[in-house]
């Protein structure tokens, strides 16, 4: 699963504009891939104005937020990772979100996971005459079962 981040913090950036309300971000300044004018960091972390006024090209994909802003009369880029994004909101009334730490996703895992083995599926008999004729050393020692075939995981 993709990360919610990105999606919420569009649209709360969206539904802020739409009440004529001025976005804010605060970031952490300390996280790989931040490029922020670091004069303004305080505690780590910096608090950005992404208003229409005060921002040029603002685009906002599910990787990264990048800009260019004014700062002490010199323009610059500046460029935030969804990751180091903590939150968004509006000036004149505080409303808005903090983005808490979000857990790792079940895709992630399975990316990260290239090294454990990947569990297989197979067919058991569960009949007395079909177990004995299948048996391994394993099943051997099992009781047999009566009923429908059933699906187990094998790792």
């Amino acid at each position: 699963m993709k990360s919610s981040r990105p999606y919420l913090a569009r649209a709360l950036y969206e539904w802020l504009l739409d009440n004529e309300l001025t976005p804010y971000i605060v970031v952490d300044a300390e996280q790989e891939m931040v490029e922020v004018p670091r004069q303004f960091v305080q505690n780590g972390q910096i608090v950005l104005n992404l208003g229409p006024t005060a921002v040029r090209d603002l685009h906002m994909d599910n990787e990264l937020i990048r800009f260019s802003a004014r700062f002490s009369g010199k323009s610059e880029n500046l460029f935030v990772p969804i990751s180091a994004l903590i939150a968004l909101y509006a000036r004149e009334n505080g409303v808005g979100m903090v983005f808490g730490h979000e857990p790792v996703l079940p895709s992630d895992e399975a990316e990260n996971a290239e090294d454990e083995e990947i569990p297989s599926m197979e067919v058991v008999d569960t009949d007395a005459e079909a177990s004995s004729e299948k048996a391994d050393d394993n099943d051997a020692e099992r009781p047999p079962r009566k009923g429908r075939p059933s699906l187990r995981v094998i790792k």
